[in-house]
C-alpha cells in the first residue's frame, strides 16, 4: 500500500476558485495528508490519457473523480476508458466510472421501479417507436413527468398535463391532436403542443450517445419541496428542503427557478434517512454491483401511501461531481478522507 491519492479535475468552469480547483478539492487534499496519506491533484486532458494512466497506475492505490463529465470538452469516453483501466489495474475508483453511469443515469429510476422507492408504473424510452407507441398511453392514466438522460438543473424535465376538453380513460390511446400543457423545471415556463409536436420535439432526447427518456407519475406533494440527502459512502451529512417558487405551475426545486433551500440536520427527516440506508444493499445490487459512491445524493419527493401516510418517492441519484462547498466549515472533508482511507485500507486488510 502507497497510502497516496491522486483527484481529477477538469480545468477550467465556474466552479474553479481562485487556485484553479475546486473549492472543496484541496480541503480534502488537506485532510488527507493530516491522516498520514499523501494526495495530488491532476487535470484531465484527453491528449494526456496514456501519460496520465502510466504515471498514476504504479503511483497511486486509489483516485476521486471531481469532474462533471459534462465540462470535459470533448465528453466523457476517453475519461471514463482511462478509469476503467486504472480501476482494472487494481486502483480503488471512488467512484468507478460505470457506478457513475448506472447511479446517475435516469434510467436507474426504471431498474429499481421494484423496490419500495419508484413507482411501478416507471418506465424508460430507448428508442423513438416505443416511446411514440407507448407515451400516448401512459399519458392517458394521468400527469406524467419526462426526465431526459443529459441535461442538468432541470433542463429537459417536463410535466406532462392534458390540456383537452375531452375526456379519456385509462389505458385509452390518446390522440396525436390532444392538446398538452407542458411545463419545463428549468424555469417553470409552460408550453402548449399537441401530443404529435411534443413528441417530435421529444425525439432529440432519444437520439444519440446515452439517450432516453424517462417516464414517471407525477407527484402532485412535489410542492411541499424535494428533499435532498447527501452521503459520504453510507454516512449521511445533511437533508436539504428544496421548495419551489410560489406559482401554480412551478414544481421545479433548482434555485435557478427560485427554489427556497433549507439545510437539516439528518434526524429531522430520520423516517427517510432511515428507509434510504436500509435500502443501499438493494441500490447496489440493482444498479451494477458497484460500491456506493464517495460523495453522493438521492432526491425524494413526497407522496401518500394507501392509508393516506407519507411516503417517500426517489427521483434521481447524482454522485459524478457533488460538491459541498457551503459546508466546508462543518468538517465534510475529514469524513471523506475517512471514507477513503477505509476503502482503500480495506482491501489490504
Amino acid at each position: 500500500m502507497k497510502k497516496r491519492i491522486v483527484i481529477f479535475e477538469a480545468e477550467g468552469g465556474s466552479d474553479k476558485w481562485l487556485d484553479g480547483h475546486r473549492k472543496d478539492t484541496m480541503p480534502i487534499v488537506k485532510s488527507l495528508k493530516s491522516k498520514g496519506w499523501d494526495a495530488e491533484v491532476l487535470f484531465f486532458r484527453d491528449e494526456w490519457h496514456e501519460t496520465i494512466y502510466g504515471y498514476v497506475k504504479d503511483s497511486f492505490d486509489a483516485y476521486i473523480s471531481r469532474i462533471n463529465p459534462g465540462n470535459l470538452p470533448n465528453g466523457e469516453k476517453i475519461y471514463f476508458d482511462t478509469l476503467r483501466k486504472l480501476s482494472d489495474y487494481g486502483l480503488t475508483g471512488m467512484p468507478h466510472p460505470d457506478a457513475m453511469l448506472n447511479f446517475g443515469a435516469k434510467d436507474a429510476l426504471v431498474k429499481l421501479a421494484s423496490t419500495d422507492l419508484v413507482p411501478d408504473d416507471t418506465h424508460a424510452y430507448y428508442d423513438i417507436p416505443h416511446f411514440k407507441k407507448t407515451f400516448p398511453i401512459s399519458l392517458s392514466y394521468g400527469e406524467r413527468v419526462l426526465k431526459q438522460n443529459r441535461g442538468s438543473t432541470g433542463e429537459g424535465i417536463w410535466r406532462i398535463q392534458i390540456a383537452d376538453e375531452h375526456t379519456f380513460q385509462p389505458g385509452d390511446t390518446l390522440p396525436l391532436n390532444t392538446k398538452l400543457k407542458c411545463t419545463e423545471a428549468v424555469d417553470n415556463h409552460v408550453e402548449y403542443h399537441t401530443l404529435e409536436a411534443f413528441m417530435t420535439f421529444c425525439e432529440k432526447y432519444i437520439v444519440g450517445d446515452n439517450g432516453m427518456l424517462v417516464d414517471m407519475r407525477f407527484m402532485p406533494r412535489i410542492k411541499e419541496g424535494e428533499i435532498r440527502i447527501l452521503l459520504v459512502g453510507d454516512i449521511p451529512i445533511f437533508v436539504v428542503h428544496k421548495k419551489p417558487a410560489e406559482g401554480g405551475d412551478a414544481f421545479s426545486a433548482t434555485l435557478f427557478s427560485g427554489a427556497k433551500y433549507t439545510y437539516d440536520d439528518p434526524e429531522k427527516w430520520s423516517d427517510l434517512v432511515s428507509l434510504f440506508l436500509k435500502s443501499l444493499p438493494v441500490i447496489s445490487e440493482k444498479l451494477g454491483g458497484f460500491d456506493i459512491p464517495l460523495i453522493w445524493t438521492a432526491d425524494f419527493m413526497l407522496d401518500w401511501d394507501e392509508n393516506k401516510q407519507d411516503k417517500y418517492v426517489l427521483g434521481e441519484i447524482n454522485c459524478s461531481c457533488v460538491g459541498f462547498t457551503s459546508h466546508l466549515d462543518q468538517g465534510i472533508q475529514e469524513k471523506v478522507a475517512d471514507e477513503v482511507v477505509k476503502r482503500v485500507e480495506s482491501r489490504f486488510a
